[in-house]
């Protein structure tokens, strides 16, 4: 496997953007490589859309240290790896108060994706 982050559907932010405590769980890429992108309403973020996000978490939440990977398309709900707290997602819901962000919180990778697999199930575009 390459270290190479960038796929046909997605690029990601490589390694030295991010956080140096921060590598991408490999499920992650995987499901990255194989397309698996647009949950709708779920979208796996491409690179400039995590460090802009990645950035403006920061602002608003700056005791969490979050990397974002997915956002919600009908809301303000950010799907999120924090540190100390890996492999599992936190799902914010981004621009709410500090301390009142977190919407939900997933064991790790599959398990956010398969709330995601459920809400797209759901959705009506």
């Amino acid at each position: 496997m390459t270290n190479d982050l960038t796929f046909t559907m997605v690029d990601l932010p490589q390694p030295e953007e991010l956080p140096s405590w921060f590598h991408y769980p490999e499920e992650h890429p995987r499901a990255v490589r194989q397309g698996l992108v647009n949950l709708s309403p779920w979208h796996v973020m491409g690179r400039d859309a995590v460090l802009q996000r990645m950035q403006g978490l920061r602002n608003r939440y700056p005791a969490r240290e979050l990397v974002p990977f997915a956002r919600r398309q009908d809301n303000d709900d950010v799907a999120c790896w924090e540190r100390d707290h890996l492999p599992a997602v936190v799902v914010v819901h981004d621009f709410s108060s500090p301390g009142s962000e977190v919407r939900a919180e997933c064991s790790d990778f599959w398990a956010w994706f398969r709330v995601a697999v459920e809400d797209m199930a759901n959705f009506e575009d």
